[in-house]
């Protein structure tokens, strides 16, 4: 309806500070048409005010919270998977807590806000557990290994700028696994004790996974920290990576600790 000087005209004025209702009195243009050209203006200029998308440490070149990173890298890795359907804007990522564990619950909720500011963590009640979740176009961004298909099924490795994350903060990646597909279990055992047969408790942590590549992974990291594993009973469907040495499982205490 309107010609193209007349908006520029307007859309001048506007940038230099006048109010909608006088420019709409000069080129007598309806004060609603006003504000639309000055808001699409302004959007293009990436100047709309309101909410805007929250940054991404991949995309635009923000602060992420390495520490954080690491601990959620492990979570998604083992008990998180992220999904788009038609009916979503965007994907979302979710992690499976058994409801027994608040505080790995809460811990999840940080890890997730903390990585991603600005987007809320939501909790969604499931039978026997939670389903933590966060939604971001930015998932796949800082987690490329996700993909069609069981993780088991496929190839997962981390990429350049991952490794050097985990390297950098391998316990916060071991606790993420551990967290998510370990667990602390008490061992027993009997010992000949002065002729006397006795039983002997131990502690011991355990990580269970289908994943050859995840559990190389783990392995990796524990290697790196000085922690001594073995592999124990692969099955047809998973695997056990075991550390029971007594000097190990007190790292594992002073820097994982069990599920709460």
């Amino acid at each position: 309806m309107y010609d193209t000087g007349t908006r520029q005209q307007a859309l001048t004025l506007l940038r230099s500070g006048a109010k909608n209702s006088a420019v709409a009195r000069m080129p007598s243009v309806p004060l609603g048409t006003i504000g639309y050209w000055k808001h699409m203006d302004r959007a293009k200029r990436g100047e709309c005010p309101g909410r805007r998308s929250p940054l991404c440490p991949r995309c635009d070149g923000c602060e992420l919270d390495e520490v954080a990173y690491a601990y959620l890298l492990g979570l998604h890795l083992g008990d998180g998977h992220i999904a788009q359907s038609r009916a979503m804007r965007v994907p979302s990522l979710s992690i499976s807590c058994t409801d027994s564990r608040p505080g790995l619950i809460d811990a999840c909720v940080r890890v997730m806000e903390s990585v991603l500011p600005g987007n809320h963590a939501s909790r969604v009640r499931r039978q026997g557990c939670f389903e933590v979740k966060v939604y971001s176009k930015h998932l796949t961004c800082l987690f490329p290994q996700h993909g069609p298909g069981k993780k088991h099924e496929r190839r997962i490795a981390l990429e350049a700028w991952q490794r050097e994350i985990v390297d950098a903060h391998p316990w916060a990646f071991i606790r993420g696994l551990i967290h998510s597909d370990g667990s602390r279990i008490t061992n027993w055992t009997t010992r000949l004790v002065g002729g006397e047969r006795k039983r002997y408790e131990y502690p011991r942590y355990f990580f269970t996974n289908s994943s050859t590549d995840i559990l190389g992974l783990f392995t990796h990291a524990l290697d790196r920290v000085g922690v001594d594993w073995k592999a124990t009973n692969q099955s047809r469907t998973a695997q056990n990576v075991s550390i029971a040495r007594k000097a190990s499982v007190a790292l594992m205490d002073a820097h994982v600790g069990p599920k709460h």
